[in-house]
């Protein structure tokens, strides 16, 4: 599967709350089981992290990752992400990154961020969007559903 990954997954690695789930995901990447998906917007929201959280995506790239580059038609679908009411406009690089998934078809969107992105009401607001401008149904889930026995 192709995952995107956003910026909580990489920080969660080192993080004690998440790193039960998050260190086998992205094990299962680096065995190839899965491909990240990573975004300049991912990139540039990592660039002032701690150099652990770098390095992991520094890695991530370097072993099993498809690297893609937000556009005007994914700055788009994310302003009417906002339009719609699906996130208000404090949370607009939560929108680009659903958007960015979206338009390059991932297989599911995987984030820690529960409030704005893992959140059944946003993902079914995120999804009559897309229907309704003609985009494909995403998926979003956490580390934690990918990794499940």
């Amino acid at each position: 599967m192709r995952l995107y990954l956003d910026t909580s997954v990489i920080g969660g690695y080192f993080d004690s709350e998440f790193q039960e789930w998050t260190v086998p995901f992205v094990e299962s990447i680096l065995s190839k089981k899965h491909v990240a998906v990573i975004s300049d917007l991912t990139i540039r929201e990592v660039q002032d992290a701690r150099k652990e959280v770098i390095d992991l995506l520094n890695k991530l790239i370097e072993r099993n990752c498809e690297l893609i580059t937000g556009n005007e038609s994914t700055e788009n679908l994310a302003q009417l992400y906002i339009k719609e009411g699906a996130l208000g406009s404090r949370f607009y690089v939560d929108a680009s990154h659903i958007a960015i998934a979206t338009y390059f078809t991932v297989s599911a969107v995987i984030s820690w961020n529960f409030k704005h992105i893992v959140n059944l009401n946003r993902i079914r607001l995120f999804n009559s969007v897309n229907l309704k401008y003609g985009y494909g149904i995403i998926e979003i889930r956490s580390p934690r559903e990918i990794t499940a026995k």
